[in-house]
């Protein structure tokens, strides 16, 4: 499965580097997006979900409302099969507009997801 992981973090505290290693280790193709880091533990990193040139399953979002509103129209042109807010990125508009779109918006945890079987 192909998934984005926008708000990617190279410091290995932080959920979103957790998700993104959990994704790899289970076999997933993971597209890491921030603006600012190049490079997570080897896997690239792009700055915009723009620069992603494959389809998206999924897309875990690690941001807040505010940036993710931002990001609204390049996330909905990917039109990936699902949208995961993890807890603190929830954004009730884009989700609105994600399931206008025929997209599946989840209030989840991706690690929680993929720990349990559920991703």
């Amino acid at each position: 499965m192909n998934v984005a992981v926008i708000g990617a973090s190279d410091k290995p505290e932080r959920y979103s580097y957790q998700a993104v290693m959990l994704l790899k280790e289970k076999g997933h193709q993971v597209y890491p997006v921030h603006q600012r880091i190049k490079e997570i533990a080897g896997i690239r990193v792009h700055s915009s979900i723009k620069d992603i040139q494959d389809p998206l399953d999924t897309v875990s979002l690690y941001v807040a409302a505010d940036i993710s509103t931002g990001l609204a129209q390049d996330i909905l042109a990917k039109n990936p099969r699902r949208i995961i807010f993890n807890p603190g990125a929830e954004n009730p508009a884009l989700e609105t507009q994600a399931r206008e779109q025929g997209i599946n918006p989840l209030n989840a945890c991706t690690l929680v997801m993929l720990r349990t079987g559920q991703f």
